[in-house]
Formats: structure tokens, C-alpha cells, sequence
């Protein structure tokens, strides 16, 4: 079982395993002053393969106010800046990845 922290201030997403040994990170965008990314402990909800802007695969996050999610971008510049409206991007390659190694009832801390 693995669960995800992500650092809103380095802009990295890490794959944990359940001794808390890492297994992978990745660079991330995160959202914008004006929409910011949800900090707090959430859960994976949903995976969905969703459309090009979204990188194909989307790992929807259980923030009871939004959509908020983990998801591929068609705007690949994007990454390692505060752009997005709250979710997390990542390279589509990283996302898809991370989609077909979590499970839905993933841990995500973000902070």
C-alpha cells in the first residue's frame, strides 16, 4: 500500500511505500495564489481517464469543496510553478504512472 505527500513549496510529489521508504517523486504545478491547492490529508476518491487537458488520467482527491484532483496537462511548461486552480499537474508520463501504481483510498497529505 502507498500513499502520496506532496510539498506545495518544493512543488514535489512523493510516492511512499508503507515502511515509508520512498519509491518515487515527481515535480509538480500546483495552484495559484487565487486558487490555491487544498492543503490538509485527503484521500484518492476516483481514477478516471479524462481528456487531453488533463493529461488522460485524473486521480480525484476527497476535498468536500471542489473538484480538486492529481492529473496530467496538456500545458507541460506548467510544471514546477503555481498556475493551476488547485490541482495538482504533472507530466502526463509521471501521472500516468502514478495512476496505475495507487489505488482508489490512497492517502494524499498535501502541505
Amino acid at each position: 500500500m502507498y500513499h502520496i505527500t506532496i510539498d506545495t513549496q518544493k512543488r514535489i510529489l512523493k510516492l511512499l511505500n508503507a515502511d515509508n521508504d520512498l519509491v518515487k517523486q515527481y515535480p509538480v504545478a500546483i495552484g495559484k495564489p487565487s486558487t490555491p491547492t487544498p492543503a490538509g490529508t485527503w484521500t484518492i476518491t476516483k481514477k478516471a481517464l479524462w481528456g487531453e487537458q488533463f493529461g488522460g488520467h485524473f486521480m480525484q482527491l476527497s476535498v468536500p469543496w471542489g473538484t480538486f484532483g492529481i492529473h496530467g496537462t496538456n500545458k507541460p511548461w506548467s510544471i514546477g510553478k503555481a498556475v493551476s486552480n488547485g490541482c495538482i499537474r504533472m507530466n502526463n508520463h509521471d501521472a500516468e504512472e502514478l495512476y496505475n501504481l495507487v489505488s482508489i483510498g490512497t492517502q494524499v497529505q498535501i502541505y
